[in-house]
């Protein structure tokens, strides 16, 4: 007989049946073969063999009779067919429930340091964790601690406004942008004045809004103005205060009209500028 890819325990009830109860050098011929991990099948032989009440000999399946009944045993009251160690290793000290509590505590306050989340968790807790402990169970739930990215502050009237320009130009080409210029001020900083920012987020996390820390224009630098197109780049205007309407048309007319009329002599060109109040007058 020639046994096949069948779960374990069907193949020796097939091998018992055919060879009975007396066929004790058949049945050994049959036992003998290893399959999957070893000892799993050996596991296998021993409930098969006692679910189909044959008397099983320790010399047969060279194991000892204490060694078969613990198999045996352990099958009925544990349903265990494996000789793989079940939930071996020490517990986590944060549960499952614990894991949905740290969480909360993540979403509350991203910028919270190791030492504030662990002393948060610990309150109301009968079992105290250690930072360190904190630390593995976010890293565990797939949490790290990174540098949010800048991104300058929109007010929600800008926000609602660009989605509008966004959604009327959605279907414009790339040949139509090319006769587009565009404009904008900045201020360059020489240095940071503000500490760096720490936040937890997992990986898939890093532009969503409570994971960003939002920018405005300061003073510590110089403010510049320019203007782009498709084809070139256009002047660069340092400003040396404070940009206001009268700054702003002067700029225009000195510098926006010729780099117009130059670039688009054919009047195609459109000049885009953002809603600063500056730009309104």
């Amino acid at each position: 007989m020639q046994l096949s890819n069948q779960p374990i325990t069907w193949q020796l009830l097939q091998c018992i049946q055919v060879c009975g109860p007396g066929q004790d050098n058949l049945l050994n011929s049959k036992l003998n073969v290893r399959m999957g991990k070893k000892g799993d099948f050996e596991r296998g032989m021993v409930v098969g063999a006692r679910r189909a009440g044959l008397s099983i000999s320790a010399q047969l399946l060279g194991f000892s009779r204490t060694t078969i009944s613990r198999v045996y045993k352990e099958w009925c009251e544990k349903g265990k067919t494996s000789n793989m160690r079940q939930s071996c290793g020490r517990k986590h000290l944060v549960d499952a429930y614990g894991q949905r509590r740290m969480g909360r505590l993540i979403q509350a306050d991203r910028r919270a340091t190791l030492t504030e989340i662990t002393t948060r968790y610990n309150r109301g807790m009968q079992q105290s964790i250690c930072e360190a402990t904190t630390r593995t169970t976010l890293r565990r739930m797939g949490y790290n601690s990174r540098r949010p990215h800048r991104v300058p502050l929109i007010s929600t009237t800008n926000r609602k406004k660009r989605l509008q320009f966004a959604r009327a130009h959605q279907n414009w080409t790339v040949e139509d942008w090319k006769n587009v210029a565009w404009s904008d001020e900045s201020q360059f900083l020489l240095r940071h004045s503000d500490g760096r920012v720490r936040i937890w987020r997992k990986q898939n996390e890093d532009i969503d809004p409570p994971c960003l820390v939002t920018t405005v224009q300061a003073g510590g630098g110089g403010m510049v103005w320019g203007m782009f197109s498709w084809h070139t780049l256009g002047p660069l205007v340092p400003i040396g205060h404070c940009l206001n309407a009268t700054a702003y048309l002067s700029i225009v007319s000195d510098y926006v009209h010729p780099f117009m009329t130059t670039m688009y002599p054919s009047s195609d060109g459109y000049f885009q500028q953002d809603n600063a109040p500056c730009h309104k007058a």
